[in-house]
């Protein structure tokens, strides 16, 4: 992320005709810190920048959030069912890998090369209990969350869940962002 100036950040606000006021509230911060800081007088810590910025995007429209990009439709497997029958939810649906959901909640993802790669168990894998079987890292995020960290979590996992309140409410991978954006 490019820093802006505080130069930048009065032209934005300028721009978009918001007073320091709407601008401090929108951010979660205080008007007299809006004023000192376009004014030079303090340098904000990276996270008031950060929040300044990103309202300053959402008033422009541009910011994009998980909500915005998620499948609310989550094909999953429970954890004490077959790893065979999350093979075919896998094959029929044509993923590669599916997340393990118990009660609503995400435990864990099992993947192809996760069924392919059980140890010592290759004649028998699938009559496993997926839990067994699956990984239980997983990458989860708030309905809120913005586009640059659902892009960082796209960077190590292959998706990224969404939960709100604990509760599965939706999936992102790379193909939904590459179709929103």
């Amino acid at each position: 992320m490019e820093l802006p100036t505080r130069e930048d950040l009065k032209q934005r606000r300028d721009e978009l005709e918001l007073t320091q006021s709407s601008l401090a509230k929108m951010a979660g911060v205080s008007q007299p810190l809006i004023a000192r800081i376009e004014g030079g007088d303090v340098d904000p810590r990276l996270s008031t920048l950060r929040r300044i910025v990103n309202a300053l995007d959402e008033a422009e429209g541009e910011v994009i959030r998980a909500d915005d990009l998620m499948n609310t439709n989550v094909i999953s497997v429970a954890p004490d069912e077959s790893v065979e029958m999350a093979r075919d939810t896998m094959l029929e649906e044509g993923f590669s890998q599916v997340p393990v959901i118990r009660d609503g909640r995400p435990v864990g993802m099992i993947s192809n090369s996760d069924i392919r790669h059980a140890p010592g168990q290759a004649d028998r894998v699938g009559t496993l209990p997926v839990a067994e079987v699956m990984r239980e890292s997983v990458t989860t995020v708030e309905p809120t969350a913005m586009l640059e960290e659902i892009d960082s979590a796209l960077d190590r996992d292959a998706a990224v869940l969404v939960v709100k309140g604990g509760e599965t409410v939706g999936i992102i991978t790379d193909a939904d962002v590459a179709a929103r954006v």
